[in-house]
């Protein structure tokens, strides 16, 4: 098994800001790359979930990682039927909208409009699958997302969609794995091939969302650790993403965590921290990696 660690982004502002983790002649994106990259062998690119990169970025991306480097990418968000901004469509999509919103979802968009945002985002993978260092395409979906039989459809058209793409699930509703829905719910990633995500996140929550410790794809599996906060978890009105993951990750949290994380059946493993205020992320990778 080989055990890859990192963090979801590596140009948070707050890590940045921080300056706990970069050093002070570490000041454009281009060093910041070459830095994190020193430090570990894989990211997140969560920056795709707001807005899809170029195919000139992500060429930049590669051309800055050692070779065995791994970039696993987070799906746009309209592909996820998260509601969208037309902004931050492509440009030929937001202006070929047939009616005005302020956000847009997947089932708004004309089928010629959902052909071109898939399109697109092929696209900007291309240059990280070319050069042999696209890990897995994570589609995080929404809390209202439930295991329907129109949810099952949109999962298995973005498999069709992204064929010859390696892809892995984060559902954020419970009822998929209550009961009987956490069989069928595996059962169904095991069929498609998809990589189930694996989540360590604040417990006894009305969005709590077990961690299941399952590989549902022999070749790779997905750890993402959200932290424990339980007071941001639900909190309304939260300026930024670092504010609901604000945690910090103690050394006998971790160490808990390496028995699991080593007894998952998968070729791979890529362990992903999603705290992301000041350097909570990198902290607790380099902790994690020093325990494996």
């Amino acid at each position: 098994m080989k055990i890859l660690v990192g963090t979801c982004s590596w140009t948070d502002k707050t890590l940045i800001d921080s300056g706990n983790f970069y050093p002070e002649d570490v000041k454009t994106p281009e060093a910041r790359l070459k830095f994190y990259a020193s430090k570990f062998p894989i990211v997140e690119v969560d920056s795709s979930y707001y807005a899809i990169p170029s195919e000139r970025t992500a060429k930049q991306w590669a051309e800055r990682t050692p070779d065995d480097f791994v970039f696993d990418v987070k799906a746009f968000r309209l592909l996820t039927t998260h509601q969208t901004q037309p902004k931050v469509l492509p440009k030929h999509v937001s202006e070929s909208l047939p009616v005005v919103k302020k956000t847009v979802y997947y089932k708004d968009l004309p089928r010629e409009l959902v052909d071109a945002v898939w399109s697109e985002f092929r696209a900007a993978l291309r240059p990280l699958k070319d050069s042999g260092k696209l890990g897995l395409v994570l589609f995080q979906f929404p809390p209202w997302f439930l295991p329907h039989k129109e949810s099952l459809a949109h999962i298995e058209e973005c498999i069709e969609r992204m064929e010859g793409y390696q892809l892995a699930v984060e559902f954020r509703h419970q009822t998929w794995f209550l009961d009987k829905g956490r069989e069928r719910t595996l059962a169904f990633e095991r069929k498609h091939g998809l990589a189930n995500v694996i989540v360590d996140e604040p417990q006894g929550l009305k969005t709590s969302i077990p961690p299941v410790w399952e590989v549902t794809n022999g070749d790779v599996a997905m750890v993402r650790l959200h932290g424990r906060n339980h007071s941001t978890w639900e909190r309304k009105g939260l300026k930024a993403a670092s504010e609901r993951f604000d945690y910090w990750y103690d050394r006998n949290e971790l160490k808990k965590l390496v028995p699991e994380i080593k007894g998952l059946e998968a070729k791979k493993v890529h362990v992903l921290f999603n705290v992301n205020h000041q350097d909570q992320g990198q902290k607790g990778a380099a902790t994690l990696q020093s325990l494996l």
